[in-house]
């Protein structure tokens, strides 16, 4: 890959900055006036980058991605042994560290206006998709090198994900960290049962 542009990288700082605030204050109540006085620089220059707060909101929702697809990109790059690699990546997402990685109130703030919103709609759709795709490939992959037998791919990743989200919806509600671990804990070995991964017979 090649080095970020000046406007890249100006971009993503302007829309960090938007992730803090809004996350901070409520999405709704975030502005482009508000993210310029954090940053301690004139509004205009926030405009010359994102035109409305709109387009502010679809790239966080592309920032959203990326922070979530990471999860793969850097198991690949330490080198992980295939059978692990996918282990791995299930025991990261059923846990603190993949709920933590995106505020929840900020997501499904973003979620929301995905059912006024057709642009909005779509780069959910497109994010939700793209997570599904890297694993099914992940199963796939594991599947060739017969780690694993399962009979399809693509319907396991689908449901493993319908889990993810059905739990963290959910786990969200909850304010007991025992609970929540307790919980996360049972939804993954309801997924490794999904692969025919080997999985504790008891759990927190």
């Amino acid at each position: 890959m090649g080095r970020k542009s000046l406007k890249e990288i100006r971009q993503l700082e302007i829309i960090k900055v938007f992730y803090k605030v809004a996350k901070k204050e409520g999405l709704e109540n975030t502005s482009i006036a508000k993210i310029a006085k954090v940053m301690d620089i004139n509004p205009s220059l926030i405009i010359h980058y994102f035109k409305t707060k709109e387009e502010l909101t679809y790239a966080l929702i592309d920032y959203i991605l990326d922070k979530y697809l990471l999860i793969y990109k850097i198991k690949r790059e330490n080198g992980i042994p295939l059978k692990q690699l996918l282990v791995t990546v299930i025991d990261d997402l059923f846990s603190r560290k993949w709920n933590k990685l995106f505020d929840d109130g900020l997501f499904y703030s973003c979620y929301a206006l995905s059912f006024r919103e057709k642009k909005i709609k779509s780069k959910y759709r497109k994010l939700t998709d793209s997570l599904r795709e890297h694993l099914t490939e992940l199963i796939e992959e594991c599947k060739e090198a017969q780690f694993i037998d399962v009979r399809n791919p693509r319907l396991t990743a689908d449901i493993i994900f319908a889990l993810i989200d059905g739990a963290y919806f959910y786990l969200s509600l909850l304010e007991n960290t025992k609970t929540f671990d307790e919980k996360i804990a049972k939804y993954k070995i309801e997924a490794l049962r999904l692969l025919g991964l080997p999985h504790p017979t008891t759990v927190p």
